[in-house]
């Protein structure tokens, strides 16, 4: 009888804990008898068979002040894993993401076990900034997973490993989204035909939302004296619903905030354009063909490091289109008067709005996949490591 390949796997945050539940599921049904996995996860790859040896929020942590401040407890999570390896004595090793927490991993493992694959699923944003990480990554990564299209170009560009185009998570969504249902929605909300209907978008974290819910609200007064009919829908997510009501309540309008990625996905299928944090988001209303204006504003950490980066644009959707074909405004920028201007373009028939409309047509085709998904897509090259390694 064959026997069960051993796969260590490891993920350092929420959405890499979906990830890598998706690919244990695919996994099963490219491996036979299925494999048996050990190292870090949440909850949906527990649900998927992995124990995990601690608490994925020991280590799920964003941003430089919030990683400097968790330090030592990361520093030791990273040793555990390490041993926890060492221990297990894998098949193949995947990484995903959290580069941070898990590239030491791969480091150390890589040392021990120099034979043994180690695939990392999402790349670091070597094509950004730190472009010098690509080709280090080559000594202890074998195969980059890339979550975008253009990243495996970039790898090679940079002499980094070997990378494929898998897909990006939102992929797999791309059915749900287009079942949530618009005409439902509006009727519910009691929203006319003809109004002016606006997603607001400003970011999943509340330092996001306290940054850019004053320059949108502002934003939305001045284009509500030209759009008596406009109408306003913000999904939120419990982590920031109290906020966005907050800074919301003083606005001209009052807006319908959303629950649930159902009704999140019936408001992009609704609406004539979205204000947008950037972010993924930007490709979630690049999926759903929905004209954008993208806005940011950074802290002072991250703002200090802004030369370090080196990118025509930090909209996803932009990146992927390697033009910059949805607006952006950054930092200073980010004025009322500016995103009023770009999305009264976006409002009636304009070559503006006829370039968005072009772009998002590409977004899809660059990103959508043909006769899979991504996650099937990532266990394919997962397994085709297994069968090389079995070979030798």
């Amino acid at each position: 009888m064959t026997e069960r390949k051993r796969i260590f796997i490891v993920a350092g945050e929420h959405s890499g804990d979906f990830l890598g539940a998706a690919l244990m599921r695919s996994l099963g049904t490219e491996l036979e008898p299925a494999p048996i996995y050990a190292g870090v996860g949440g909850s949906s790859m527990e649900l998927e068979g992995l124990h995990s040896l601690f608490p994925l929020r020991d280590v799920a942590v964003m941003g430089l002040t919030a990683i400097f401040a968790r330090l030592p407890k990361i520093i030791q999570r990273v040793y555990q894993t390490v041993d926890a390896a060492i221990s297990f004595a894998p098949d193949i090793v995947v990484i995903i993401d959290s580069p941070e927490f898990t590239h030491p991993i791969a480091k150390r493992i890589r040392q021990k076990f120099p034979d043994v694959p180690i695939i990392d699923y999402v790349s670091p944003s070597v094509w950004a900034w730190r472009p010098g990480r690509a080709k280090k990554m080559k000594r202890y990564i074998d195969h980059v997973l890339a979550l975008l299209p253009f990243e495996p170009e970039a790898h090679e560009r940079l002499g980094g490993p070997a990378c494929t185009y898998v897909g990006h998570p939102l992929v797999e969504k791309s059915e749900l989204i287009k079942q949530c249902s618009p005409e439902a929605l509006q009727s519910r909300l009691s929203i006319a035909d003809e109004a002016v209907k606006l997603v607001v978008l400003p970011g999943s974290r509340p330092n996001e939302v306290n940054r850019l819910m004053a320059p949108f609200g502002d934003a939305i007064d001045k284009l509500h004296l030209k759009h008596e009919n406009l109408e306003i829908l913000i999904p939120v997510m419990p982590t920031v619903e109290t906020l966005i009501k907050e800074h919301s309540s003083n606005w001209s309008i009052t807006p319908h905030l959303l629950r649930g990625e159902n009704d999140k996905y019936a408001a992009f299928n609704l609406a004539n354009a979205a204000f947008a944090a950037s972010g993924t988001v930007t490709l979630e209303l690049g999926l759903t063909g929905v004209p954008m204006i993208v806005a940011y504003i950074m802290g002072r950490p991250e703002y200090s490091l802004r030369n370090m980066v080196s990118v025509q644009s930090i909209v996803l959707a932009n990146l992927v289109l390697g033009e910059n074909v949805f607006p952006e405004f950054l930092q200073e920028n980010c004025t009322p008067d500016n995103l009023v201007v770009a999305m009264d373009e976006l409002l009636s028939e304009t070559p503006a709005l006829a370039a968005q409309r072009d772009g998002l047509n590409l977004v899809q085709e660059k990103i959508m996949l043909e006769g899979t998904t991504p996650s099937r897509a990532a266990a394919k090259i997962v397994s085709s490591y297994l069968e090389t390694s079995q070979a030798v």
